[in-house]
């Protein structure tokens, strides 16, 4: 296994090595990274990112918004949280599993005093505060897991710096952000541990759980990263992008699966244009879904039809076509 880290703060840059690491590296060898960013929210590949952002806190605030590969809710970075990713084989079959990478991270945590668990569909918690929020990304037979680890974080900006749903308050009886997360620093058993050092303990921890070996970008290696950043991760279209230009809009929150959002045309019965946005995973990209269902006829029967060689729990993990059929019919 390689082990990379990175010494830049800056979001698009990190994301574009997490990229390249994924399509050159894991081919070859499995791989784990550390890194940070500076004041930054991601957003999951299907969000609208102005429902998931306070827009007026963010800019007046310089927080960077950026977006990522893997599906998922937004996140808060900032210099007291830790990223943690590993690029590995896809041994699950294209199923989404946290727990397998989720586990060496929380055994560590543990080694530091930390009553850290896994919980829910994909955070890790202490107690039921979250500290960590995780997301996947599948393909081509290999699987990209990232999360953050909020060690040190301003829990004040996190609170107003991302958007609450009102479906995912009432879902789960939550009040505000800030009354459910934590950081890990009031659980070590070092009172004066600083990221910087718990960056170096998780490192350990790493090595010592698996056979890793550092691994140096090479300069052109670094200029492809670059290219990627310049390309995609530093670019607007890419970050905020244009929200769906659609007359109908419809919404459902299905239990462990997310926030489904459909936004569509329809002209003389049949779907016109269609997207999907949404906090969901998905093992197969759902924009290809959705070109795949225009020209499809907005009724069961054709609906049922059109899905039967197209099965639903790829696009949106945890959701069953009769699901997704009332959601497209309500």
């Amino acid at each position: 296994m390689y082990y990379l880290e990175s010494a830049s703060m800056d979001p698009a840059w990190n994301l574009a090595l997490e990229q390249f690491v994924f399509d050159q590296l894991g081919p070859r060898e499995d791989c784990f990274m550390l890194w940070q960013n500076d004041r930054t929210i991601v957003v999951g590949k299907y969000q609208n990112v102005l429902e998931e952002i306070n827009s007026t806190y963010v800019k007046e605030h310089g927080i960077t918004v950026v977006r990522r590969l893997s599906g998922g809710g937004a996140v808060y970075h900032d210099r007291g949280n830790l990223n943690f990713t590993f690029v590995a084989r896809d041994c699950q079959g294209g199923m989404i599993d946290f727990s397998s990478f989720c586990r060496p991270v929380v055994d560590a945590l543990r080694e530091m005093g930390v009553p850290a668990q896994i919980n829910g569909r994909n955070d890790m918690t202490i107690g039921d505060k979250k500290f960590s929020g995780n997301a996947q990304y599948l393909r081509q037979g290999r699987v990209m897991h990232h999360g953050t680890l909020m060690f040190d974080s301003d829990l004040e900006v996190v609170g107003q710096a991302l958007a609450v749903r009102p479906d995912k308050i009432q879902s789960k009886g939550l009040k505000s952000v800030r009354s459910r997360v934590t950081n890990i620093k009031p659980y070590v058993n070092d009172p004066q541990m600083t990221v910087e050092d718990f960056w170096a303990a998780l490192r350990e921890r790493m090595f010592w759980c698996f056979s890793m070996r550092k691994y140096q970008l090479s300069p052109q290696e670094l200029e492809q990263v670059e290219e990627l950043r310049k390309r995609i991760y530093s670019q607007w279209e890419w970050n905020y992008g244009h929200s769906p230009a659609c007359s109908i809009r419809k919404e459902r929150r299905v239990e462990g699966c997310g926030t489904l959002q459909i936004h569509m045309d329809v002209e003389k019965g049949n779907i016109t244009r269609l997207a999907f946005r949404g906090d969901y995973f998905a093992r197969k990209d759902s924009d290809a879904l959705a070109e795949y269902l225009q020209g499809t006829p907005l009724e069961e029967g054709a609906l049922r039809q059109a899905l039967k060689d197209w099965p639903v729990e790829d696009y949106f993990v945890r959701m069953d076509l009769d699901t997704f059929v009332a959601a497209m019919l309500q």
